[in-house]
């Protein structure tokens, strides 16, 4: 996974700036996708600005915020993590589906070449970090630990040239993000 993809998927929500993930091309909008880039332009924009000391926020929908991690899985031709899908709950939890594609890579044997993953977890924001605390994982129906996923990033990051980091790893949050909250279908970005 490239540096940014690995950071993104670890921390989903700075994929407001940072989330990257693919569906073929019809199975997103490309319109929500640029409403995100909007969105983060804003963010950046008013950043700039002097005076604003109120915290803002702007609110993504599960669509859109899908639509944006597939848009930059397509745009970025990832080569491992063929696509990430949230479903966003109250209370900062996520589920998710990752689908990574290690065709033609040297593998160890517990791993498989194409491999769909499940998740649950937590969003967490604490001062300017962010992570995302898996509390469950699954190998298609099968659970098993987040350890896996470690190997996974590892083998990308392997690939990709590019220094490892862990699913528990903490993330700064993207430039002028303050907090983060998930609610049913949507996830609302404070800046």
């Amino acid at each position: 996974m490239k540096k940014g993809l690995v950071f993104l998927f670890v921390s989903f929500s700075i994929s407001i700036s940072l989330l990257v993930f693919s569906f073929e091309e019809s199975n997103y909008s490309l319109k929500e996708a640029k409403k995100v880039l909007r969105a983060i332009e804003k963010i950046q924009v008013e950043q700039l600005e002097k005076g604003k000391d109120e915290l803002r926020k702007i609110v993504v929908t599960e669509s859109e915020l899908n639509s944006y991690i597939a848009h930059r899985i397509e745009i970025e031709k990832e080569e491992v993590m063929k696509e990430l899908r949230l479903k966003l709950f109250d209370g900062n939890k996520i589920e998710g589906k990752i689908l990574i594609d290690l065709r033609g890579q040297k593998l160890p044997k517990l791993l498989r070449p194409q491999m769909n993953l499940y998740f649950g977890a937590k969003v967490e924001v604490k001062d300017v970090y962010v992570r995302i605390a898996i509390k469950e994982l699954f190998l298609e129906d099968q659970a098993i630990q987040p350890m896996i996923l470690d190997l996974i990033i590892f083998i990308s990051a392997k690939l990709d040239g590019v220094k490892s980091s862990s699913i528990n790893d903490w993330y700064e949050l993207p430039y002028g993000i303050k907090n983060i909250e998930t609610h049913r279908g949507k996830a609302t970005f404070y800046y």
